[in-house]
């Protein structure tokens, strides 16, 4: 065989998948395409519509969609300064906070939303001062939503950016502070610019998680239609009066998630 031939070959061979890899990604493809095709072919088309309209899913699809957008924007505001502190700084204790940290990934939501009633409730460690001196209760109020959210959401937003900012070249920030650029310039003109596709990128899993959040949501900020009623719970009540409700409700939840990930992904992948 020529050298050429043996080239084609060897590409040819490289090129192709291995079935021992290629059947188990096919079959975890179908594992979770097909609930989502079930969703699609169940759906009552012909009252869509009619059902979409109700004045009390608009209201839950339009709380859900703000406290998502407002959660996401007090975990950039948080969780950047939290990501570079962990990736770039070192100080005692710093693996236990980085555990800490993820400890929302892990347990279930729910727990989380006893957590969250027991610093902020009403007799909480917190939540009472604020009540005492402030006259301020946040359990079952829209803010509980957007802080439950913020509870669960935030550790996938700090895990992307640290991540992206292990991955930059500091290189280029130590140039920059060797021309006489403050931290502060550096950060905010060279290593934000760089990791700014991970910022986006943890940017949409947090939005993402954000608007799913159920568990802590309704442990801590209960299920009052138009003021902490979001479209998960609505689709949790929806599920025990009316199952062709709650597969439309659903419906446009996954069309939002899929709509706002997938203008995401072309952008910051």
């Amino acid at each position: 065989m020529t050298a050429p031939a043996r080239g084609r070959v060897l590409r040819a061979r490289s090129g192709r998948a291995p079935w021992i890899l290629v059947a188990p990604a096919l079959v975890g493809v179908a594992f979770l395409v097909l609930p989502l095709v079930g969703l699609l072919v169940r759906t009552p088309w012909a009252t869509m519509g009619e059902r979409i309209s109700d004045p009390q899913v608009l209201a839950a699809l339009w709380l859900s969609l703000s406290t998502a957008t407002a959660a996401t924007a007090v975990c950039l505001v948080l969780g950047v300064p939290l990501a570079w502190l962990l990736a770039r700084t070192e100080f005692p204790g710093r693996r236990l906070v980085r555990a800490l940290i993820t400890v929302p990934l892990v347990v279930p939501p729910v727990v989380g939303g006893v957590a969250l009633l027991l610093v902020l409730g009403r007799n909480g460690l917190v939540g009472r001062h604020l009540d005492a001196w402030f006259g301020l209760t946040l359990p079952f109020t829209t803010a509980a939503v957007v802080i439950a959210q913020v509870f669960v959401a935030m550790p996938f937003l700090v895990v992307t950016v640290e991540g992206a900012l292990r991955g930059a070249d500091r290189r280029f920030e130590e140039a920059a502070a060797t021309l006489g650029a403050s931290r502060t310039t550096v950060f905010a003109r060279v290593t934000l610019p760089m990791v700014l596709p991970g910022v986006g990128a943890g940017t949409a899993l947090c939005w993402a998680r954000a608007l799913g959040e159920f568990g802590a949501t309704i442990t801590f900020a209960g299920n009052f239609p138009g003021t902490t009623q979001t479209m998960p719970l609505a689709v949790y009540m929806a599920m025990q009066r009316d199952p062709e409700a709650a597969v439309v409700l659903s419906l446009v939840l996954l069309f939002v998630s899929l709509a706002v990930l997938a203008s995401l992904r072309g952008r910051w992948a």
